[in-house]
């Protein structure tokens, strides 16, 4: 075997360098999956230890209307009823998207095929700094405008899901803004010259060409708004009311659950029967998280290919 063949079958410091690198790949994506997995098992054992630990009925605290964890009713079970978060929750994230989907459509048109240039010099800088915003500003603006605003507007105190949903409204527009424009920008640039030559004018190209190619995109940018509305907790604590009663209107008191947990678990004592419900609101939290995660992937998964020049 001369010197070249022995070159050729030894291995080269890059190839060493190769698995090294793969090894520390690897050791770091094991890592973070095992924290992740940590985080899990810690949520499901606090959040399980209120139907195991207390016996709480897990159908009573999921529908139960009243919330007072510090009480027991008539049949000496913790009076736990998690519905007016849980429908708080869910009836602010939902008016938010449907109110910033809109807007964030709007502009992204405007940014990337309205006018390219002077769109992006002007909403670009305005996005980013809106995306930078810490969230106890945009709770403090609310508190301080939002509320009064619509106190004046619709009566009442002016604290309710309604004032949470201008707040959310503001805080995810950027977010879905963002993703639409990238969505936008990705889409191949033969359907809009193809779209074009066949006579079709820019509003039909836009409406029946580029909306339709990018669908997905644009409910992926929904969804991650919705999922970065449904966990705030902050700024929707400061204009809610943070009452966990029901909600009979728009501009009554309600609550949500990121506000109740925000609020209470400061005051309570770990392993109580107010704890272990808080960790319960946590773990509904945490596996409405994962549903969003999952929906996303569900909704940018291949389909194959479709005809949207029709």
């Amino acid at each position: 075997m001369n010197d070249i063949s022995k070159r050729l079958l030894s291995k080269s410091k890059n190839s060493r360098l190769e698995k090294m690198g793969k090894t520390i790949t690897f050791l770091c994506l094991l890592l973070i999956v095992f924290v992740v997995a940590l985080i899990l098992l810690f949520v499901a054992q606090k959040g399980l230890s209120t139907f195991f630990v207390n016996k709480v009925n897990v159908f009573h605290f999921l529908f139960g209307t009243e919330w007072s964890p510090s009480q027991k009713d008539d049949n000496g079970q913790y009076i736990l009823g998690a519905l007016p978060m849980i429908l708080g929750s869910f009836i602010v994230t939902i008016l938010s998207a449907i109110l910033a989907t809109p807007f964030a459509i709007g502009v992204a048109l405007f940014m990337t095929e309205v006018s390219p240039k002077r769109g992006a010099k002007i909403m670009q800088p305005a996005i980013e700094l809106l995306v930078g915003i810490p969230s106890v500003v945009y709770g403090f603006i609310g508190l301080t405008v939002i509320v009064p605003t619509v106190r004046f507007f619709f009566g009442g105190s002016g604290f309710g899901i309604l004032s949470g949903v201008f707040v959310l409204f503001v805080m995810i527009l950027p977010t879905v803004t963002s993703m639409t424009v990238d969505t936008l920008k990705s889409l191949p640039r033969h359907y809009k010259e193809a779209s074009l030559a066949l006579g079709a004018t820019r509003w039909q190209t836009i409406s029946r060409v580029l909306l339709k190619a990018a669908t997905p995109g644009i409910l992926t940018a929904i969804v991650f708004g919705m999922a970065r509305a449904f966990g705030e907790a902050l700024a929707i604590q400061m204009v809610v009311g943070n009452a966990a009663i029901m909600p009979t209107s728009l501009t009554t008191p309600a609550s949500t659950l990121t506000s109740i947990l925000t609020m209470g678990i400061g005051n309570t004592v770990m392993g109580t029967v107010q704890n272990n419900a808080l960790w319960s609101l946590a773990m509904i939290l945490l596996l409405m998280s994962l549903v969003f995660n999952m929906l996303m992937k569900l909704i940018t998964r291949p389909r194959g290919k479709k005809n949207y020049a029709r």
